[in-house]
């Protein structure tokens, strides 16, 4: 796409970003919502797969999409759960690491600028 200064122009994309945002809260689109306070230290989320030996997390969720807060910067990152498992699977397919309560779960981290490159 090419840039354009015209105002009708920038209207026309604005309105679209806003009808998606319309859409995706009133057109029954389920949503998760996660949040981390230590995302903007580390530069990672962490996504669950696996907890206590079971899938959970992105691999049971029914979400359409996932929004995840980065609590101290008072911001979220919204992705499609299908874009935020291709990345897992392609991305990360197999390396896991411990997390949750007590280190009972396995999962991803995925660096915050992967999701803002995608």
């Amino acid at each position: 796409m090419k840039y354009s200064s015209s105002f009708y122009y920038d209207l026309d994309f604005a309105e679209n970003a806003e009808k998606w945002v319309k859409d995706l809260f009133s057109n029954g689109f389920k949503v998760e919502v996660k949040s981390d306070r230590m995302a903007s230290k580390t530069g990672n989320i962490y996504i669950e797969v696996y907890s206590r030996g079971q899938k959970s997390g992105i691999s049971t969720t029914q979400a359409d999409y996932w929004i995840y807060r980065l609590d101290d910067l008072d911001i979220a990152i919204i992705i499609s759960t299908k874009k935020l498992k291709e990345i897992i699977k392609f991305q990360f397919n197999g390396k896991f690491v411990a997390g949750g309560d007590n280190d009972t779960s396995k999962g991803v981290l995925i660096p915050i600028n992967l999701l803002m490159n995608k």
